[in-house]
């Protein structure tokens, strides 16, 4: 356990491992690709995996997160320790399920994306530590009540569009909440008549 709270504050001071601007589509090439270098450098564990829990993915052609896990296991020494991934300026649809295994997830940066649908946000929900979130840029940005819809399913967040929560927004979000969703019905068993 020591050895791994060790190794978990020195990765929590380390740099992303940056694979920004690499021209890379398929997850799995990052197996294959030096990352880029940086002023300072990212310790190996004695296993030889990476010791950071921030990955820049941004700027590239991904457009899915087909194999992420597994890759991130083999890069990193401590996978579900990962808080930063920045996706930005890809080619992704949608915002995949993966990214939800990741529950010490503080900041996701997708802006510049390609996401359709508004209802993609939801699967984020889960990520009780999800801190700062970036979506601008996407098709969705333009839908009616886009800030407040992300507000109100992600309240925990306090920086969206790298711009601070404030708690006006807050406020609106749960406003524009009451209005716009509709509770659940609850369906009446037979044996309750």
């Amino acid at each position: 356990m020591n050895v791994r709270w060790d190794c978990c504050k020195i990765s929590l001071q380390a740099p992303p491992l940056d694979y920004s601007f690499r021209g890379i589509s398929f997850i799995q090439d990052l197996l294959t690709e030096q990352p880029r270098a940086g002023l300072k450098v990212i310790k190996h564990s004695a296993g030889g995996k990476l010791l950071t829990q921030a990955v820049r993915l941004n700027n590239n052609t991904i457009n899915e997160l087909t194999d992420f896990a597994s890759t991130m296991e083999q890069l990193l020494e401590y996978p579900d320790e990962l808080s930063w991934v920045d996706l930005s300026f890809n080619d992704l649809p949608t915002i995949d399920p993966v990214l939800t295994m990741y529950s010490n997830l503080r900041a996701l940066n997708l802006h510049g994306n390609s996401i359709q649908s508004l209802s993609e946000v939801d699967k984020l929900a889960v990520l009780p530590h999800l801190r700062t979130l970036t979506l601008h840029g996407n098709p969705i940005e333009e839908e009616k009540g886009y800030r407040s819809y992300v507000l109100s399913v992600l309240p925990q967040l306090k920086s969206f569009d790298f711009s601070g929560v404030t708690k006006q927004d807050r406020s609106t979000a749960t406003f524009w909440r009451r209005m716009n969703v509709k509770p659940k019905k609850v369906k009446k068993r037979r044996d309750d008549y």
